[in-house]
């Protein structure tokens, strides 16, 4: 009986699951002809890098290696999917705030931008942008130009980002006191010096 249950209840969580995995942007960001030397000569075979988003905030990457290119993108896109993490977003379009990212010798500078700018960003960090949902950014690559390296300098400044209802929960605050008051242009007031 209780096997029953459970596959009742594994059969009615797959259309979900499955439907959410549809969702997924899946982009391609490099493959690579790599080499093995063995005894009567070289091996062939191949590696990928994807980066996999919902468009929503969650976004993941994963590399993979196989004798076949289609083998190595399902292991790269297996990886990335298991491999996701959220990104706050501001207004869902655009990062919170300016952050520098680095790992290795890849170094990235990312920027926010206002409503209508677009992704202004190069090869691999364009890919990691649209998969995550972001329509407004600036973004400029300072190091190298491996893009294993630029993936995962661009994750690394994901990790540093915070948004301001974190902060505000961290500093037991609103986000309002936080962010400052606004004029009606978006412009913040100074309130400091009065009242008291």
């Amino acid at each position: 009986m209780a096997r029953e249950d459970r596959d009742r209840r594994d059969r009615s969580d797959r259309p979900s699951r499955d439907k959410e995995e549809s969702d997924l942007i899946e982009k391609l960001v490099f493959i690579n002809r790599v080499a093995k030397v063995v005894k009567g000569g070289k091996r062939f075979g191949f590696a990928a890098l994807v980066v996999v988003g919902d468009g929503k905030g969650k976004v993941g990457h994963g590399s993979g290696k196989a004798k076949e290119v289609p083998e190595a993108i399902r292991k790269a896109t297996e990886q990335a999917k298991r491999a996701m993490v959220r990104v706050p977003l501001r207004e869902g379009r655009t990062l919170h705030h300016d952050i520098n990212g680095h790992y290795g010798a890849g170094r990235v500078v990312l920027r926010t931008a206002p409503a209508g700018t677009g992704i202004i960003a190069g090869g691999p960090i364009r890919a990691v942008f649209e998969a995550v949902g972001v329509q407004d950014v600036v973004a400029k690559s300072v190091g190298s130009s491996n893009p294993h390296n630029m993936v995962r300098a661009a994750f690394a400044a994901f990790d540093d980002m915070v948004s301001p209802r974190s902060v505000a929960a961290r500093r037991g605050r609103r986000v309002s006191e936080i962010l400052g008051k606004r004029d009606t242009d978006g412009s913040l007031v100074d309130t400091a010096g009065k009242g008291a």
